[in-house]
């Protein structure tokens, strides 16, 4: 993504910019909360320190993300997807056999209210009024409707359009309808954490309420070792509560494969993001074995930020790890949104314009979230005393504005410079994205593959067997490429830029995607 920014552009600020945000926010987000969430529910089944459980938990990550790389990530992944589907199913009917079904799970949930509640006012906690409604008040709800609708949506556009994370996948794939048909699948999947996630959390509050809706700061950090709040617990909760033994640990299994391949994903395009857009501008003469080594020790470090993160994720939003992923990401994430919008769409936007834009978003959003940190979010019962100047506007709210404000910035900025030649666009932008002449690149790559000269091991030279086995468990054996001719790479190139697909699976997809669409509108207007 950074790369094609590059292509659109020109120059390397923007470029390296996005590499480092990127890196910034899998560390405050994704990695730590991740490590967080399977921390806690090995802590919760084992009961093992939330330490010792993170090293356990990284210790069996790292050594298939190292050993494998991207194919092994996609493999496993595939593989623990049905096994996360199969155990979460069978989770969720002992849910709602133990509530008596859907209609008597409503009326317990309105009922579930701790036995130990302090002074604390009763708005802490008993359930509110509108828990089975999407759409709730947009001034006083913890979610309110335009923030879910708008707000939501600037925040997909960046993960699921542009986020090297899931684009990486994307572009690994074989074909364009491939590549569709991955997203759509995506997209049905993605509708069932509301009935296998959502509700059985719900069900853990209803079965296990002192533990999980705690309200009194001595009993939360008593029960899960947080002042702020036990709701992170409902799920493993119901699953070390409620499962039988030989299902207890399958869930465990689901669990812990969900994390990994979350984590492998991260550690793959984060290994990606360093090597390609800032270890190659310090090493421009990198050799393709010197990237990889240098992806697998960065990741190392990667996860030490990530582990020392820790302690702000679990005191932060009442102690909700959803919460606190989604403010961090409405901080600064709409800007990259706005410039990947405008670069696409908008053939005008400058290099000069998209920069200036995302520092201005960045300052912004910077500010509101190193303000958050310094006075804290606070909870219910003990709230932050944050100036409400800054943090008094719903963190969705304010994702919207940065979003509003970056993109008239960038395009203001744009119009007030000069534009970029069509030449240098084919292809890159929306209206010109069928043209067929050849694009002239702003800017050469700044990195040139010296495998010929640096990797390949020559006869005279052979790796003893210690070396041998270190490079392959790292992925890094040695072996000579055939030498391609002009013809031969001309033809590889083709294939992989082809675009093109078979009428019959493309109006396949196509018409899944209409369907997916029918179907979260219709969960949308009934669960409104």
């Amino acid at each position: 993504m950074p790369e094609y920014l590059k292509k659109r552009f020109g120059g390397q600020r923007i470029r390296i910019y996005l590499s480092l945000l990127s890196l910034l926010l899998y560390v405050f987000t994704k990695i730590s909360a991740d490590i967080l969430s399977g921390a806690i529910f090995i802590q919760q089944a084992l009961g093992l320190n939330i330490y010792l459980a993170v090293i356990a938990l990284l210790a069996i990550t790292a050594l298939y993300t190292v050993t494998g790389g991207l194919a092994a990530v996609i493999y496993t992944d595939t593989l623990q997807t049905f096994i996360m589907l199969i155990g979460s199913f069978i989770l969720m009917g002992f849910a709602f056999n133990e509530v008596k079904g859907y209609e008597n799970f409503e009326k317990l949930y309105m009922q579930a209210v701790p036995s130990i509640t302090g002074n604390i006012s009763a708005n802490c906690y008993e359930p509110r009024p509108d828990s089975f409604h999407l759409f709730r008040d947009p001034l006083t709800a913890d979610i309110p409707w335009p923030g879910l609708v708008f707000g939501l949506t600037i925040q997909a556009i960046w993960y699921f359009c542009t986020d090297q994370v899931i684009v990486q996948r994307c572009l690994s794939a074989k074909s364009l309808s491939h590549v569709k048909g991955g997203c759509i699948l995506c997209g049905y999947l993605k509708i069932l954490p509301m009935f296998l996630m959502v509700f059985p959390g719900m069900i853990s509050r209803i079965l296990y309420t002192d533990v999980v809706a705690c309200v009194d700061p001595d009993e939360c950090e008593k029960h899960c070792g947080t002042r702020v709040g036990c709701s992170n617990i409902a799920y493993p909760k119901l699953v070390v509560e409620l499962m039988p033994k030989g299902l207890r640990g399958l869930m465990l299994s689901v669990m812990l494969a969900s994390l990994m391949s979350s984590l492998t994903s991260i550690f793959n395009s984060a290994s990606t993001l360093f090597t390609m857009d800032i270890y190659t501008r310090i090493r421009r003469s990198a050799s393709e074995k010197e990237l990889m080594i240098a992806g697998r020790v960065f990741i190392l470090a990667l996860i030490g930020v990530s582990i020392a993160w820790i302690p702000m994720v679990q005191g932060s939003q009442s102690g909700q790890l959803f919460v606190y992923t989604e403010s961090i990401t409405s901080y600064l994430a709409p800007p990259v949104a706005a410039v990947f919008l405008l670069a696409i769409f908008c053939k005008r936007v400058n290099e000069t314009g998209a920069f200036y834009g995302l520092i201005i978003g960045l300052c912004m959003g910077l500010s509101r979230m190193i303000t958050e940190f310094i006075y804290g979010t606070g909870s219910c019962a003990i709230p932050s005393n944050c100036p409400t100047i800054i943090c008094g506007v719903h963190y969705l709210y304010f994702g919207l504005i940065l979003f509003v404000i970056s993109g008239i910035v960038m395009l203001a900025v744009s119009l007030m410079t000069k534009p970029i030649d069509d030449k240098h666009l084919y292809r890159l932008c929306w209206s010109l994205r069928n043209c067929t002449e050849e694009r002239v690149d702003l800017e050469m790559d700044d990195w040139t593959d010296n495998q010929d000269s640096n990797s390949v091991d020559s006869d005279d030279d052979k790796p003893g067997f210690l070396k041998k086995a270190v490079m392959c468990f790292c992925g890094l054996e040695t072996k000579k490429a055939p030498k391609l001719t002009k013809e031969e790479e001309e033809e590889l190139q083709r294939k992989l830029t082809d675009t093109s697909e078979v009428p019959l699976w493309r109006n396949v997809v196509n018409v899944n995607a209409i369907i997916l669409l029918c179907v979260a509108v219709f969960c949308h207007a009934y669960f409104g």
